[in-house]
């Protein structure tokens, strides 16, 4: 068994001897080259890395190459989003791999949408990837930062994005699906429970823009909107109002699956029987909707998995030359199940 001093940095040589391995491949491994390295020799690499504490020397690296070995991922509130902590944990994963760190910005206002720009701009990381929900960060400030060639990949439904990946999900198609499902089983006071940048928008778009689609296409002209998707206790105190008022909705669509699942507890707590007395509908997806009671229908991809949107960010970090723009559409489906 090889042996090695603590009292000194365990270097890429000694990882290749523990693993049996050439340096070039310890280096390939743990710098993310796109060089093909069998999977059972990608382990050994990585074992004896971890086995021995050894990381590569990033500020000697960064030195070089001019970079900083950082990715920058920027979401639109802090935590509590299941999906945005799905998208994290890919992140890091590849990060991981690829001898990368993370940092992650906030831009929950326009303040601080402002601030995320300048950052980037101030070179904080070698690449970004941005998940935009809202309008704090506008289609402007993001042009901005393509046009000084900094890799980015948005997910977004906007238009106008130029100069970087774009990936994009048919919100509205399935959301109006899912709210036709409602209609076509006899529902015909169905609310609609908005995030705040939603309700308020000056423009319908996306979730909102899908139920109105529905309700348009089935002659409906009642609409009932109201916000209260935020957050868990906002979602059960407006579901509570709604399904306590003399006329009452028949059913429910939540922009998220936590308010749609907040909204079956006010239902249950007002004595109400899902899907009976009021039918339920989320957006999302996610696993808490199928241990749920009853289990909830929800409108998202069938699973979350957000390795394909990381790769093109890393595709571009390690391109010689910037790649074309490219688009991706990652497909969203209504899931029907027993609240609905």
């Amino acid at each position: 068994m090889l042996g090695y001093s603590t009292n000194m940095r365990p270097t890429a040589r000694q990882v290749a001897e523990l693993a049996n391995v050439s340096v070039a491949t310890v280096s390939y491994v743990l710098s993310g080259k796109d060089r093909p390295v069998a999977a059972e020799t990608r382990k050994r690499v990585l074992d004896a890395a971890r086995q021995l504490g050894y990381t590569p020397n990033q500020a000697a690296r960064s030195l070089r190459k001019r970079r900083t070995q950082r990715v920058c991922l920027v979401l639109s509130s802090f935590g509590g989003v299941p999906t945005d902590a799905r998208l994290a944990t890919d992140l890091h994963e590849m990060a991981d791999a690829r001898g990368y760190s993370v940092v992650t910005l906030s831009v929950y206002d326009e303040a601080r949408a402002q601030a995320a720009v300048e950052v980037l701009r101030g070179g904080i990381a070698d690449g970004a990837l941005i998940r935009l929900t809202g309008g704090n960060l506008e289609h402007g400030l993001l042009g901005g930062l393509a046009d000084t060639g900094l890799p980015m990949v948005v997910m977004s439904n906007g238009s106008g994005l130029e100069g970087c990946d774009v990936v994009r999900t048919p919100e509205m198609e399935a959301c109006a699906e899912a709210v036709e499902h409602l209609l076509t089983t006899g529902r015909r006071r169905v609310a609609f429970m908005g995030q705040r940048y939603e309700v308020y928008s000056d423009k319908p778009e996306g979730r909102l823009l899908g139920y109105l689609t529905a309700l348009e296409r089935h002659g409906v002209t009642e609409r009932v909107v109201t916000g209260g998707a935020d957050d868990r206790v906002a979602a059960y105190q407006t579901a509570t109002e709604l399904l306590s008022s003399p006329d009452r909705p028949d059913a429910i669509f939540a922009a998220s699956d936590r308010a749609a699942i907040s909204a079956i507890w006010a239902a249950r707590d007002l004595g109400l029987s899902v899907p009976g007395d009021v039918a339920i509908v989320g957006v999302g997806n996610i696993d808490e909707g199928l241990i749920s009671n009853p289990q909830l229908s929800t409108v998202g991809p069938l699973r979350h998995d957000y390795t394909d949107v990381v790769r093109l960010l890393f595709d571009r970090l390690q391109a010689e030359e910037p790649p074309p723009a490219r688009e991706i559409v990652r497909s969203w489906t209504f899931v029907r199940r027993g609240s609905s």
